[in-house]
């Protein structure tokens, strides 16, 4: 394994994958990236896919030769990509359309090398059996304001999680952010997550 830069970076401002990363024992900077997330087409895994790796890129002028992790997630129903609701409206018609059902959340993983500008993508995918909620308990969700800012209009690490009944891939994936990817996107850059505790 290679020596491993002095700095990790996390080009998102999601809480859930700081924790999460925080768990695998890191300790990255936070850089947003500000990426435009509106002209991307394609199906829902190459449009996480094209948006994790423009996040990447678009802090690598001010993260230097750290590693840089961009991430993007969307939740795949009937075809259709689905990010965050963005208002209490569109999250109640999102959980009406839910209720029952089953879908993939996709998470496009990109692991940036600033220094030399390798770049090692992935994708996880899981399916996520959502519940049946009472229109009382969708009102309250949304209320809770959790759904409107979280792709899919739903969380597994949160209140959202009485109203999924099933995951089958990887948890943290749906969280945002995979650490066992993490671990091979790094093995592939030629660097060992153990080397990067505590940075």
């Amino acid at each position: 394994m290679g020596t491993a830069p002095r700095r990790v970076v996390l080009a998102s401002a999601s809480s859930a994958r700081l924790r999460v990363l925080h768990s695998a024992g890191l300790e990255p900077e936070v850089l947003v990236s500000g990426v435009d997330e509106d002209d991307v087409a394609g199906t829902t895994a190459e449009i996480v896919l094209e948006l994790a790796e423009r996040k990447a890129r678009a802090v690598r002028a001010t993260a230097g030769d750290a590693l840089i992790i961009g991430c993007d997630s969307l939740l795949d129903l009937d075809g259709e990509a689905l990010g965050k609701p963005g208002s209490p409206a569109a999250a109640a018609a999102l959980w009406h359309r839910l209720a029952g059902r089953t879908g993939t959340l996709h998470t496009g993983q990109v692991l940036l090398d600033g220094g030399s500008g390798s770049c090692a993508r992935r994708l996880v995918s899981s399916s996520i059996a959502f519940a049946a909620p009472h229109e009382a308990e969708i009102a309250a969700y949304v209320a809770s304001g959790e759904p409107t800012e979280v792709a899919g209009g739903f969380t597994i690490d949160g209140r959202g999680a009485a109203f999924v009944r099933r995951v089958e891939g990887d948890p943290n994936g749906v969280l945002g952010l995979s650490s066992a990817m993490l671990r091979d996107q790094l093995a592939e850059l030629g660097f060992a997550l153990t080397d990067l505790w505590g940075r």
